[in-house]
């Protein structure tokens, strides 16, 4: 079952618009993209989460494209995807309707979030072989490790972004020795890197 309003499966670039024109347009509770889930889950008859869904704009949404909230029945879209075409912003609805929709039909077991449940979901929305993750030159956020830390006895490293709050120690080290309980001989030894 295809649906309508998904009529140009090919990405073209949207016209360029002002940031200011962009968030005052999309700010909040999205009618238009709601009455769109609505339709499709009145076809689909879960009647139940056509009471329930919402779909709304976030603009603190960074990297991800979209994200789904069940039994709320509340969608979140990165308003970014506007300023790539509007059919990244339907196949993105869609995408998080049909994880929905999986939640909805099987409420009390636990699925794979892209699971067989989920493709199914697709399927029956029209967008039959959709992908799990999104290719999309949307900005991501990559964060400088600071500390590193070394065991005396193995000597393997351990890079973090944060700082480890007390001791720690080697957990393999411990595995092999203390059955996984910490030992002093084996506490990593704590260097801060250059920033």
């Amino acid at each position: 079952m295809k649906f309508s309003f998904l009529e140009s499966p090919e990405r073209s670039v949207a016209p360029v618009e002002t940031v200011l024109e962009a968030c005052t347009r999309l700010m909040g509770h999205d009618e238009k993209l709601t009455e769109i889930c609505v339709k499709l889950l009145g076809e689909l008859e879960l009647n139940d989460l056509v009471d329930r869904v919402s779909v709304e704009w976030n603009t603190r949404m960074r990297s991800c494209a979209g994200r789904a909230f069940w039994p709320t029945g509340l969608i979140q879209i990165n308003p970014k995807l506007t300023l790539i075409s509007d059919a990244e912003v339907k196949q993105t609805v869609l995408h998080e309707l049909a994880h929905l929709v999986a939640y909805e039909r099987h409420p009390n077991r636990t699925i794979k979030s892209h699971g067989v449940e989920w493709q199914r979901a697709c399927v029956d929305l029209g967008i039959p072989g959709e992908r799990a993750t999104h290719e999309l030159s949307l900005p991501t956020r990559t964060l400088q490790r600071k500390w590193r830390y070394d065991c005396p006895k193995c000597e393997k490293s351990f890079e973090r972004v944060r700082r480890f709050k007390g001791v720690v120690a080697c957990y393999d080290c411990c595995l092999k020795t203390t059955g996984g309980r910490y030992h002093e001989t084996f506490r990593l030894n704590e260097i801060r890197m250059s920033s």
